[in-house]
């Protein structure tokens, strides 16, 4: 979650003035300080290789773009959202939300309004296929691999590696053809290093551990009752995209190394999708050729195990909006007589008073606290 005052997430709960602020940039320029703009939101999913995007409505349709540098035109031209608290006293305080680039302007050329949509900037990366065969020989380490590949393209980007003692282990040699994904193989290399990486709401790429539901800790804690923030919550626990067992494999004819493979599969004998139980077995397979060995293969597939099994319980609720939030914090819920564990998946920030706050949870955890 981003660093926030406690006079801040107390002031959640309460009545406040909230503030919302869109910047537009071009080329690294400041082109319009406040963009007017009547409704809006920024969505935040941990399943989505753009992590975070935006949309918002504009009344007014002298933004709508007709050459390539007016404001709102997508060549490269960037939104810079915010949102805050104004406090009794008259103070601020602001939270960062994203910076996107802008994909699509549309509306009406004559009443408005000027619809407008935009990715965090991973889209850059996914946007930049390799243009020659690349490979990772001569890189010292996985961060290295990836900062490589990033600033390729990027060559200011900001890259943060928050693992566990900022680990950065040696990358196998692999090769990506010309017309590959770049962000693939950045996610490749990340998942290699048992860790993700997305760009977070300070347009850093953020190389970071996987959350731990059961210990990890808690970002924000969501209650119903007098003085809570839960507004409603609903619950489903589907099959779909459930698995109990991951099948990693790796092949990488550069190394010259033999293909390998390892399964790992579920075998808490309490859990409800427990590898043989009334379940089955359901095996999900994953490969990249940073796999060199058994062992490579088997944390791959124990580090994929827990989104495999996360999705066996899954809770959507609407609360007081956090826009401090991020997609992989972990919040306490407190609802219907149970306290619960889980890590956020999405969620959906409004940038109006009005808008609906959701998030969508996943891998409930019962909290004994």
């Amino acid at each position: 979650m981003y660093s926030v005052s406690s006079t801040f997430l107390r002031t959640l709960s309460t009545s406040h003035t909230m503030l919302a602020r869109v910047d537009v940039y071009y080329n690294g320029q400041l082109t319009l300080s406040g963009l007017p703009f009547s409704d809006g939101s920024v969505t935040v999913d941990r399943g989505s290789k753009t992590r975070r995007t935006v949309s918002l409505t504009v009344a007014d349709p002298k933004y709508l773009p007709w050459t390539a540098t007016d404001t709102l035109a997508a060549y490269g031209q960037q939104l810079v959202v915010s949102r805050g608290i104004r406090f009794a006293n008259g103070a601020e305080e602001w939270v960062p939300l994203g910076t996107f680039r802008i994909n699509e302007p549309s509306g009406d050329v004559h009443f408005g309004p000027v619809s407008v949509t935009g990715a965090s900037m991973e889209c850059a990366i996914i946007d930049d296929k390799f243009q020659a065969p690349t490979t990772t020989r001569g890189q010292g380490g996985c961060v290295d691999a990836i900062t490589t590949l990033i600033r390729q393209t990027l060559p200011d980007a900001v890259i943060v590696n928050l693992t566990s003692g900022q680990r950065n282990p040696s990358v196998a040699v692999a090769v990506w053809d010309a017309g590959a994904d770049r962000w693939d193989a950045v996610v490749q290399i990340a998942l290699a290093m048992q860790a993700e990486i997305y760009v977070d709401a300070q347009n850093r790429f953020v190389i970071t551990d996987l959350p731990d539901v059961i210990n990890g800790p808690v970002a924000w804690d969501i209650a119903e009752g007098e003085g809570g923030n839960l507004v409603s919550s609903a619950r489903s626990m589907p099959r779909t995209g459930v698995y109990n067992g991951v099948l990693a494999s790796g092949e990488n004819s550069a190394s010259g190394s033999a293909p390998v493979s390892a399964l790992v599969t579920d075998n808490d004998p309490s859990s409800p999708t427990r590898w043989g139980g009334p379940f089955g077995k359901v095996t999900k397979p994953i490969s990249s050729a940073l796999w060199l060995t058994v062992a490579d293969c088997q944390a791959a597939a124990g580090y994929a195990l827990f989104d495999a099994t996360a999705p066996n319980v899954q809770t959507s609720l609407d609360s007081l909006p956090n826009p401090a939030l991020e997609g992989n914090d972990i919040i306490r819920l407190t609802h219907a007589g149970r306290k619960e564990r889980y890590l956020v998946q999405s969620l959906t920030i409004p940038l109006t008073a009005t808008g609906d706050f959701s998030i969508a949870l996943r891998g409930g955890k019962e909290d004994a606290s």
